[in-house]
């Protein structure tokens, strides 16, 4: 049996931490996996920056709110829900998670969480649901016998691309299709979805 696992910001829905430091006005939360490999040091950026600039969940939230899937995701999500099982796996948060899960018709997904004041709404920290957790969502889904077919856009989803049976970017930066020339790159729903159910 197939299985797609599909990462999510970047694949299926704009960068949510692009958008905030759109809205925001704070360009350093700007900096996604595309540009800073390191996930941990990644997220202590952004947190730092949060904590100066006194931005909250609820002020993410509010950004999250008024975002939508990207042109075309949700017809890309129902017609392959209808050919076969898939699951996003993502480095974002369940906190943000919610209304684009319901805009995309509630897909399976597997993210992280945050750790976050109760009264004051800051982010205090995050929590991993696994470290390198792309990868390892891949590889047990192979060992229980599913054919893996992978796709994502950055740095942090080579592992689970190249643990797949198949794996290829989805719109990557030209930057990363330049340091891994041998990884197949889909640029439209239709040619994505005709690599995974090819």
């Amino acid at each position: 049996m197939r299985l797609a696992c599909l990462d999510l910001e970047g694949v299926l829905v704009p960068e949510i931490w692009e958008n905030v430091a759109a809205r925001t006005g704070v360009d350093e939360l700007q900096l996604t996996t595309r540009d800073i490999p390191d996930y941990h040091q990644l997220m202590r950026h952004r947190l730092a920056i949060l904590d100066r600039n006194k931005i909250g969940l609820p002020d993410i939230q509010d950004v999250i709110s008024g975002m939508s899937p990207l042109p075309g995701a949700h017809d890309f999500v129902t017609r392959l829900r209808e050919t076969m099982q898939f699951v996003l796996l993502s480095d974002t948060f369940e906190e943000f998670a919610a209304p684009l899960m319901r805009q995309l018709g509630y897909p399976t997904l597997f993210c992280n969480s945050l750790d976050v004041d109760a009264s004051t709404g800051r982010v205090l920290s995050y929590r991993l649901r696994q470290e390198n957790g792309k990868y390892h969502a891949v590889r047990g889904f192979s060992s229980m016998g599913f054919d893996v077919y992978a796709a994502g856009d950055s740095y942090n989803d080579l592992a689970m691309i190249r643990e797949a049976h198949r794996g290829a970017f989805f719109t990557p930066p030209e930057s990363i299709v330049a340091e891994n020339p041998d990884v197949p790159v889909c640029r439209t729903y239709d040619d994505l979805y005709a690599f995974l159910t090819d």
